[in-house]
C-alpha cells in the first residue's frame, strides 16, 4: 500500500499534522488513523477469504489476469523495446535477436578513394579531406 510513499513524504505529513492539529491532538489523530487503516485491511482480508472459500478453484483463475495487470503497472516500454531490439538471445551463436534478425558480420571500414573516371572522362579533382 505504501510502496510509492517514501520516508521524506511521511516526515512531511507528520510535520504538517503537527502544525495543523497541534502537539496535543496529534497522538490521538495518529491512533485513530492507525485503527481505521487496520480495520480496512481486516475487511479487505475477510472479503478476499470469503471469496476464496465461495469460489474455490475459480478464485485462482480469476486472480491470474489481475496479477498480469499488476505486472503491467510496473511495465517500462523503453526498457522492453530496448531489450527486444538490442539484447542478444542465447541461442548458441549469440547473434540472433529476439525478432529473428541476424546481424551481418562486421565489415572492414572502406577508405575514401577517389572515384575512377570512365573511358573518355577526365578525372575531376578529389580531396578526401574536404568532405
Amino acid at each position: 500500500m505504501f510502496d510509492s510513499i517514501g520516508w521524506a513524504e511521511i516526515l512531511i505529513i507528520i510535520v504538517a499534522g503537527l502544525f495543523i492539529l497541534g502537539p496535543e491532538r496529534l497522538p490521538g489523530a495518529a491512533a485513530w488513523l492507525g485503527r481505521n487503516v487496520r480495520k480496512v485491511r481486516e475487511y479487505a482480508t475477510g472479503a478476499r477469504d470469503q471469496l476464496r472459500n465461495e469460489m474455490g478453484d475459480d478464485f485462482d483463475e480469476l486472480r491470474k489476469p489481475l496479477e498480469d495487470l499488476q505486472q503491467l503497472r510496473n511495465f517500462d516500454p523503453r526498457r522492453a523495446v530496448t531489450r527486444h531490439l538490442f539484447d542478444d538471445v542465447d541461442s548458441g551463436n549469440g547473434h540472433t535477436k529476439p525478432n529473428g534478425h541476424t546481424p551481418p558480420p562486421p565489415s572492414t571500414p572502406k577508405r575514401d578513394t577517389p572515384p575512377q573516371p570512365t573511358a573518355g572522362e577526365k578525372s575531376a579533382p578529389f580531396d578526401p579531406d574536404a568532405t
